[in-house]
């Protein structure tokens, strides 16, 4: 592979939202392919257990059924073998009433699971309306989360650092990151510093159009910016 060629190495194939990916009829498939690669694959799904909150956050098309949903990862957790690891974010602005105690008694009910992760927007929201609550909101929901799942229980609060893989195609690496990872500033320095580069090639995207520039809680971010 082009990352292990340039001396990177893989921890995780990650199938990220862009959307849902679970509802990809095809994904069953696509594990079996990627597994013959004999590198581990970790999907990310979705987070909410009330249809009020998830249709809020989420945004989640019309026809999908959240009770469904919920059934289909409870019975996922009693067959899959792998690490089973949940993460619900929070955000301001959402009156989240009993949800936490919900949700913690949903992870309880999940088998095998091994670390339940308590989440705040750390890069650039989707929607402006997405701030990180305040520090009373997530305390209640650590306590409460701990009440029922004990030790497995860890904040994910903070920046996660630029590890960012290089696969010898920097333009191609900047573009497929930023359009489901928004990337510091640091974090690009830095994947360009693998490709002997600087800041005129990302500057060169942006005036092509294909990425943006924002500021988001006294950082700077780059994101691919779709037509």
């Amino acid at each position: 592979m082009q990352v292990r060629d340039t001396g990177g190495e893989i921890d995780y194939l990650t199938f990220v939202p862009d959307g849902e990916p679970t509802l990809d009829k095809n994904l069953g498939i696509e594990i079996m392919m990627l597994k013959q690669l004999m590198i581990s694959i970790a999907v990310i799904t979705v987070d909410e257990v009330s249809q009020e909150i998830w249709r809020k956050i989420d945004r989640s098309f019309k026809s999908l059924d959240l009770t469904k949903i919920l059934e289909g990862i409870k019975k996922f957790s009693t067959e899959f073998k792998g690490v089973l690891i949940s993460e619900t974010m929070l955000v301001n602005n959402i009156e989240y009433g009993g949800e936490f105690e919900k949700i913690a008694v949903y992870l309880s009910s999940l088998k095998n699971l091994k670390t339940s992760y308590i989440s705040i927007p750390t890069r650039p929201p989707a929607e402006e309306w997405a701030k990180p609550p305040e520090e009373e909101i997530l305390n209640e929901a650590f306590q409460i989360f701990e009440n029922k799942l004990k030790d497995r229980v860890e904040y994910l609060i903070g920046y996660e650092g630029n590890a960012f893989a290089y696969s010898g195609n920097i333009e191609e690496d900047l573009l497929s990151i930023t359009a489901v990872h928004p990337m510091r500033e640091e974090a690009v320095k830095e994947l360009l510093e693998k490709d002997r580069g600087d800041l005129s090639k990302i500057e060169t995207l942006i005036k092509k159009g294909a990425i943006r520039k924002v500021n988001y809680q006294g950082h700077t971010y780059y994101l691919r910016k779709f037509r």
